[in-house]
């Protein structure tokens, strides 16, 4: 049965170029298009597409307002189109929070190196997010605020009518804008989640954790639960563009206990900071270096699809700390993060990998789990409460 889309834009040029590239594929079946994100709402209520495609910026009702009416009353996955600008960014990122699950660059040849591959791009991107009838966990809240404890709220009834409803789709946060870091006593987790999950008694160095669709929330909803005395270093790949992890990073730098940065070229490794890899970009280990420092570079090689890749940054990491890293792969599609989780696994060091229910795609921990790369495979929901047990924090 072939995935059914509905393509949300006020350029009807777009509209056309879109519906064009998806209805080329015959797995995929183009339903209806949108001409602003009021006739959007409407449309998703009484067609029920698999997926939408969403602008940013419409007239009458904006891409984010209509994320959020679609979310709180017919929740479907959502693919967003965004310029990659600084405000693109923060737009993209709101609808994330939103409740939309991935986004592409508006421009295509901002998608890809050639037309063909940004095409095919566009298309398996639709198809894994209408096959998966998306994410079925609940997200604990961001903070302890008014606005936060609202969030959790509309979460919590989006993800009920997900798993009881005939549609699926996501239900993450609504818009989340910076807010001062959540204060809590040293050593608790602002919303600690019940778990018997009993630790290894290992001693690690570095936690380092990678993903890709569905990544920013997931990531988001890990970070935050962490305590600012958390003990180690962490390293976050996540397959973005170079506009996007500057406001990412800074996005989830308000929003945590922890520090979060954007990784910098020299970068020497703290506890309790997390350093993600710039879009655009690799992020590694300098072997020249004395003691652990970053190095951050940009990567023509061609054989190497993601920029940021997981697989760099753990083969780094592996052999800048042998056994002592916990590594951690959550939703995503394809296989980045496999070769680099067995080399770790070579020095002895610890693979968990999310579990298909809560994945977004259950394409990156998958391939560690088909290959028997996985330690320990859990829900999303349990990722931040295990990990703080296992490295000593709880």
């Amino acid at each position: 049965m072939p995935v059914k889309v509905l393509i949300v834009d006020d350029s009807s040029f777009f509209r056309r170029r879109v519906s064009e590239i998806l209805a080329a594929d015959s797995d995929i079946e183009v339903i209806d298009t949108a001409v602003n994100g009021a006739d959007a709402v409407t449309k998703a209520a009484a067609l029920r597409p698999d997926v939408i495609t969403m602008d940013v910026e419409m007239p009458v009702l904006d891409g984010i307002s209509a994320v959020k009416q679609i979310m709180a009353k017919t929740p479907t996955p959502i693919l967003m189109f965004s310029s990659l600008t600084r405000e693109g960014a923060s737009a993209t990122l709101d609808a994330l929070d939103a409740g939309a699950l991935d986004f592409l660059p508006k421009k295509f040849e901002d998608i890809a190196r050639n037309n063909d591959e940004a095409v095919a791009v566009l298309q398996r991107k639709v198809k894994e997010l209408g096959r998966r009838r998306l994410m079925r966990w609940r997200r604990p809240p961001l903070a302890t605020t008014a606005s936060a404890s609202a969030t959790a709220t509309a979460t919590s009834t989006a993800t009920t009518a997900l798993r009881s409803g005939a549609r699926s789709g996501s239900a993450p946060a609504p818009a989340v804008t910076a807010q001062p870091k959540v204060q809590n006593e040293p050593g608790l987790s602002p919303h600690p989640r019940p778990t018997s999950y009993r630790a290894t008694g290992k001693n690690y160095r570095l936690v380092v954790i990678g993903t890709s669709t569905g990544g920013p929330v997931a990531l988001q909803s890990i970070l935050t639960q962490l305590p600012r005395n958390f003990s180690l270093p962490i390293l976050l790949v996540q397959h973005m563009p170079s506009a996007f992890t500057p406001a990412f990073a800074q996005r989830l730098n308000n929003l945590c206990n922890i520090e979060v940065k954007e990784a910098e070229q020299g970068d020497m490794l703290k506890p309790g900071t997390a350093y993600l890899a710039p879009g655009g970009q690799q992020m590694m280990f300098d072997p020249r270096a004395t003691s652990p420092r970053l190095k951050v570079f940009a990567d023509d090689n061609p054989r190497i699809t993601y920029k940021p890749s997981v697989d760099v940054t753990f083969a780094s990491s592996a052999k800048q700390f042998g056994g002592d890293v916990l590594a951690i792969v959550l939703t995503g599609m394809g296989a980045d993060g496999r070769e680099g989780a067995r080399m770790l696994k070579q020095y002895g060091a610890r693979v968990w990998a999310q579990d298909e229910e809560s994945c977004v795609v259950y394409g990156m921990p998958q391939a560690i789990v088909s290959a028997g790369l996985h330690d320990h495979q859990l829900a999303l929901e349990d990722v931040a409460s295990h990990l703080i047990k296992e490295v000593g924090n709880g």
